[in-house]
């Protein structure tokens, strides 16, 4: 049964967080293998691609270089603008949604020639960050072939960090992740007749 903890003494409390700040220290002192992430954020839920630009900017703010490679969606990005600086190189490699392009052999050609680009910049050594937004879309749509995909970000420099977002990220994806988030739908304003919104959704 979950504890309360909100009925919780001030003793049961400060027993607690005593135990706990040992169990963390613990887990801090044994965490050694700093490396580079393989990092998917998927799920039908909001906030795939607005986590990724969280560590974007937390990334330019230590100096670091930053590669964003977007499928699928329009360039049309508000952030773009405001991340604007030598650190970040950002490429767009889309028409927008899928439904209203509705030309799939040229969606596969704008996702492969998105690839090739995310390939260079994940080779790169100056390149310390690698944003490959809506990818999972692409993999779940069969724009490009999932085994070469992961087969490339499980072989990719140890000291890069990659993040691949989109919904439905396939197994294989979800498998040779080192960190994979899952964002789940509780409510969205959508359902009940609100748009997207700027500053919210784009």
């Amino acid at each position: 049964m979950k504890k309360n903890y909100r009925t919780e003494t001030e003793a049961e409390h400060r027993e607690r967080m005593r135990e706990l700040q040992e169990e963390m220290r613990a887990k801090m002192r044994a965490a050694k293998d700093r490396r580079g992430l393989l990092i998917c954020h998927t799920g039908d839920g909001k906030g795939k691609t607005s986590a990724a630009f969280g560590m974007v900017a937390r990334q330019l703010a230590h100096g670091n270089t930053v590669a964003v490679v977007q499928f699928i969606k329009a360039s049309n990005d508000h952030v773009e603008r405001l991340l604007r600086g030598p650190l970040l190189t950002w490429d767009h490699y889309g028409e927008g949604f899928t439904w209203d392009t509705q030309d799939k052999a040229a969606d596969i050609a704008c996702c492969r020639a998105g690839w090739a680009r995310a390939r260079e910049h994940m080779a790169n050594p100056e390149v310390d960050f690698v944003l490959l937004d809506e990818i999972n879309v692409v993999l779940q749509l069969g724009y490009l072939p999932v085994e070469e995909v992961v087969d490339a970000l499980r072989k990719k420099r140890v000291d890069q960090h990659v993040v691949a977002t989109g919904r439905g990220a396939p197994a294989e994806l979800i498998e040779a992740a080192d960190l994979v988030t899952e964002m789940k739908v509780i409510k969205h304003p959508f359902d009940v007749g609100v748009p997207a919104q700027a500053g919210i959704e784009y």
